[in-house]
């Protein structure tokens, strides 16, 4: 027997209606329902860091979360960091300049893990960066890419402030 749940919530500014199975987890309605493949899903033990998306604000293990736990929240994919426009999310910019990739599975939900911790955070510096990340998992970098790309980023969103 399957029970269903029907969700209200904005994704990516758009508002989004969806009846959802209630063990629905909001990786999976993102990825497979509304078609924001941007959220990677790697370990579906919220230990990676890949399927990181930010809920009111917050960072949030979207494998580890119900669809219907999002109901009335807004939610910020990947997808929706850069404006409408095309013009890309300064960490995002940030990224590309300094080679803050190389496969790319893990980008998705680092950018969203520092999206809104430097949103908190505009003055972290390297260890904060360190810290933020720390529980994400890449395999390629090093880290050092992806750190020098956050403090470039967080550069440029204190001068927009």
């Amino acid at each position: 027997m399957s029970y269903t749940e029907r969700v209200q919530l904005t994704v990516n500014g758009q508002a989004q209606e969806a009846e959802v199975e209630s063990r629905t987890h909001l990786a999976d309605f993102l990825r497979h329902q509304l078609r924001l493949t941007g959220t990677h899903v790697g370990c579906e033990h919220g230990v990676c860091g890949a399927c990181t998306v930010v809920v009111d604000g917050v960072p949030v293990r979207s494998c580890l979360m119900f669809a219907a736990q999002a109901n009335g929240c807004t939610v910020t994919t990947v997808e929706g960091l850069a404006s409408k426009d095309g013009v890309l999310h300064p960490l995002q910019q940030a990224f590309w300049n300094n080679h803050g990739l190389q496969c790319g599975f893990c980008t998705p939900g680092m950018m969203m893990t520092l999206v809104a911790y430097l949103q908190e955070n505009p003055n972290a510096d390297e260890d904060d960066i360190r810290d933020a990340i720390s529980g994400n998992i890449c395999r390629c970098t090093g880290y050092e890419t992806i750190v020098n790309a956050a403090l470039d980023a967080a550069q440029v969103m204190r001068e927009r402030i």
